[in-house]
């Protein structure tokens, strides 16, 4: 069993509790357990383990840890695509029982947008699925402003075939902000860009939350270290399989550059966290 520290940087504890209002707590996860059955019957491998944690409303949270370590298990089953085995997950208080437009998915997978649309069309198409009865000049204007907002004003009208990846990133995230999500769950949507175009990405991830007037709640994946210090208000750092939650760490470093020296530290803080303490 890992038992989570809760030193303070500030530090949070396990749960968030104390330290936050129930009010800020967008998502709640409560001994949550999760687990699959193995071939031909034999038993069952635990994913993650007895993990409760708080999202607050309006951060950017962000669930570090090595592969195989559950991380994104954790967040699928926070969108409410997976079942889980034990404990319980609410969002705004809700029970999670299977998916919403209130919690959109990003993932790596070049492959998430529609291909017989093009750009605007492909956000379009979202807006249009959320809002059934918005009037079509209205939703075109909404998908062009987000377009615009990503930087991909002038491939408005191309198909995905024809973008690079970190176009391709682009447009999926301008599609899930277009759509005001309680929740936009983020699984290493960059990690298949090259070491340029993510921290490219990293940025305008940031400068895209900053834009908006009410901040979108996000859960964002990663295994990167420095992808984590840079984007998490708070970073959750997961233990090897089954997955527990190690440390849950405040980060004053937040959007800094990665040369800032407080950034640093916290960098290798995290990676000593991240080391197989098992006996």
């Amino acid at each position: 069993m890992v038992e989570p520290s809760t030193r303070t940087m500030p530090r949070g504890n396990a749960a968030d509790s104390g330290h936050t209002a129930q009010a800020d707590r967008q998502v709640e996860l409560d001994h949550v357990t999760i687990a699959f059955p193995k071939a031909r019957g034999r038993g069952t491998v635990v994913a993650v383990e007895d993990v409760s944690v708080n999202i607050r409303k309006g951060e950017k949270f962000v669930i570090l840890g090595p592969s195989g370590c559950g991380k994104s298990t954790l967040l699928m089953a926070i969108g409410g695509f997976i079942p889980i085995t034990s404990g319980e997950i609410r969002v705004a208080g809700q029970k999670v029982i299977k998916p919403t437009m209130n919690r959109v998915l990003v993932f790596q997978d070049f492959g998430q947008l529609l291909p017989w649309h093009t750009v605007v069309s492909n956000v379009s198409w979202a807006i249009k699925k959320r809002w059934t009865k918005m009037p079509d000049a209205e939703v075109r204007e909404r998908a062009k402003h987000y377009v615009d907002l990503v930087g991909l004003s002038t491939q408005a009208e191309q198909y995905p075939n024809t973008l690079s990846g970190g176009q391709k990133q682009r447009c999926a995230i301008a599609r899930a902000f277009s759509v005001k999500p309680e929740i936009l769950l983020m699984d290493e949507p960059f990690g298949a860009l090259d070491a340029i175009n993510r921290e490219k990405m990293q940025f305008e991830l940031n400068r895209l939350w900053d834009a908006e007037s009410e901040k979108v709640t996000i859960a964002f994946v990663t295994h990167d270290v420095n992808e984590a210090v840079h984007l998490g208000h708070r970073i959750m750092v997961m233990s090897h399989g089954p997955g527990q939650l190690r440390e849950l760490v405040e980060n004053p470093s937040v959007g800094e550059p990665p040369q800032d020296a407080n950034a640093l530290r916290l960098v290798e803080e995290m990676r000593d966290h991240l080391k197989d303490k098992r006996k």
